[in-house]
């Protein structure tokens, strides 16, 4: 790093060429100046490259070491050593999923991960920009590492902090400057540059990677899944988003719309299930508009059908394998493997991917559909390509198609020009819906986004929480209501081990991914990783409880006792209360 700044100032090279200009002789102006511009243009042609002074250094002096044989880092320099990494993750899946890449490319350089903070040479935050309070959570986070970092100065070697993913890629300028509390930036499409941002950290200076990629979908890395014994895995299949949503900032910090071969997807999970891995979640920002044009005989003219009645900001897409595609054949790598997706648009739900939901037995009958709100005129402000008309036109579809279904979605309270009036419209389509999932928050303001520039955060903070409580309300009363139903069903249950609450208990999930409490002393030979079917016995608008019957399979249709009414995939309703 030396030579590099060095070369900043003035090369060794430059510095003796300008001495050499200056050192004229007695001979007249004229044939002063061409000897000097020849003697530059011969030395500077003879002389190294710009190439050699970005990928390699050069000596000291003129008629040192060939550059060929010093390079800029030399290949053992970004080895981690065994040095230990602390990763801490917030914010969505995806981010679980990058964790995942990050660790995988440390561990092949020699850098081990540890899950103790205080044995960390390294801590790496995986962080969330969608809003305002997840990205303050990082800056308190950041000031508690940077006091026990200063406190580690003390005793041992210094402790390198680092900021991943989106916030990365948003804040790089303010990260690098306040307070000096991070030594490395790296966002989300830079994780193959870790090892070399860390050894320039090593060096005493702080070093950043945030360029945005057209490209990156790393998908010749093999992430690291962190719990052998978990039953469930995440598995990225796509990055970026194309679609542009007034409110959303994950197009600028993530880029445009990438999908990883559908070869290295199936090769994943073919990997998952050797290790007896029950439950895989396909991820994605826009997890069902995926399209691999990777291979010429992917790359037709049919054009992507949408959802009837939705449309895009950008021009219709061509070519490649679709989600349809890509989910026929990942359900076909092991049937008694549960196969979920998330997060997904409402308007890449065409029929063909709505049949084969109903149709493979391990595809879970949940979907996703986001709506953000029930006003036309919210959603108009909000880009999101369809109408409150349109997206119930799509239930009404999803409910024909798939009649078991449970529904999820996410709702955005406050945002910019929402009326009272629109906050009811909201109010009345959670109720007309029936959702069994909902992530709520409050609005907030991103830089970057269409609304920062053109719309105005009028509605205020305390209107925005009052709306909020409302809509989550709402999805309790439904919840209850769903739920109150099942009581004295079954359903088949996914064992993920003991309840947070009682080591009395187990837990696990439905198909519609809503959690189920049943005691042990029901389940003496049950053990995570084992399909139950569990007799509803009572509910709540969060979860369910009951006994478990026994083991059983993704083939089950009917309960085994006689006393019970059959076996039911509908779910009750979990809220995840969220406000920024």
């Amino acid at each position: 790093m030396r030579t590099l700044k060095t070369l900043t100032t003035c090369s060794p090279l430059m510095c003796a060429l300008l001495r050499r200009c200056c050192n004229f002789s007695s001979t007249s102006p004229e044939k002063k100046r061409t000897s000097v511009t020849d003697n530059f243009r011969t030395r500077l042609a003879s002389g190294p490259s710009f190439q050699d002074f970005v990928k390699k250094g050069v000596s000291v002096a003129l008629g040192g070491a060939d550059p060929e044989e010093q390079g800029y880092l030399s290949a053992d320099l970004d080895m981690g050593r065994s040095r230990k990494v602390y990763f801490e993750t917030y914010g969505c899946q995806m981010n679980v999923s990058d964790t995942q890449i990050a660790q995988a490319i440390l561990e092949k350089k020699g850098y081990q991960r540890t899950a103790h903070l205080s044995q960390a040479d390294v801590v790496l935050l995986v962080t969330c920009s969608i809003r305002e309070k997840a990205e303050q959570t990082i800056w308190n986070r950041l000031q508690q590492l940077a006091a026990m970092k200063r406190k580690r100065l003390k005793i041992q070697s210094p402790m390198k902090i680092g900021i991943l993913g989106c916030m990365a890629e948003r804040l790089k300028t303010e990260l690098l400057e306040r307070e000096k509390l991070v030594d490395v930036i790296a966002g989300p499409d830079s994780y193959r540059d870790l090892p070399r941002l860390l050894t320039v950290a090593d060096g005493g200076h702080q070093a950043s990677n945030v360029l945005l990629s057209l490209e990156e979908t790393y998908a010749d890395i093999m992430p690291v899944h962190r719990a052998p014994q978990s039953h469930s895995a995440f598995v990225s299949i796509m990055r970026g988003c194309d679609n542009m949503c007034s409110y959303c900032i994950v197009p600028f910090t993530r880029g445009r719309e990438r999908s990883r071969p559908v070869s290295s997807i199936l090769e994943e999970v073919r990997m998952l299930s050797d290790q007896g891995v029950k439950e895989v979640t396909l991820l994605g920002q826009n997890v069902n508009s995926y399209r691999d044009a990777s291979e010429e005989q992917f790359c037709g003219s049919d054009v992507t059908k949408l959802s009837r009645g939705f449309n895009t900001v950008y021009r219709s897409k061509r070519g490649g394998l679709r989600f349809s595609d890509l989910l026929d054949r990942v359900s076909r790598v092991d049937p008694a493997m549960r196969i979920r997706f998330t997060s997904p648009h409402p308007k890449d739900f065409p029929d063909e991917v709505l049949h084969l939901i109903s149709e493979r037995r391990n595809i879970c009958k949940q979907i996703h559909l986001p709506a953000q709100s029930g006003s036309n005129q919210v959603l108009q402000a909000m880009r999101r390509g369809y109408s409150r008309e349109a997206y119930l036109d799509l239930v009404s579809n999803i409910k024909r198609i798939i009649p078991a279904v449970s529904l999820s979605s996410d709702f955005i309270s406050g945002f910019c020009g929402e009326t009272e009036d629109d906050h009811q419209q909201t109010l009345s389509l959670i109720r007309e819906v029936g959702y069994n999932l909902g992530f709520l928050f409050a609005y907030s303001m991103r830089k970057k986004t269409h609304a920062f520039h053109r719309l105005q955060d009028d509605v205020p903070a305390h209107v925005k929480r009052r709306r909020l409580e409302e809509c989550i309300d709402v999805f309790r009363e439904e919840a209850s209501r769903v739920n109150a139903a099942l009581v004295g069903s079954s359903q088949l249950v996914l064992v993920e081990g003991e309840s947070k609450r009682s080591a009395k208990d187990l837990c696990g999930r439905t198909d519609g991914n809503v959690k189920v409490i049943f005691p042990k002393e029901d389940a003496a030979s049950i053990h995570a990783g084992d399909y139950v079917l569990v007799e509803i016995l009572s509910a709540t608008s969060q979860s369910l409880r009951g006994r478990a019957l026994g083991h059983s399979n993704l083939d089950t249709r009917t309960a085994t006792s006689g006393q019970l009414r059959g076996y039911v995939t509908s779910d009750s309703t979990m809220i995840k209360d969220i406000t920024g």
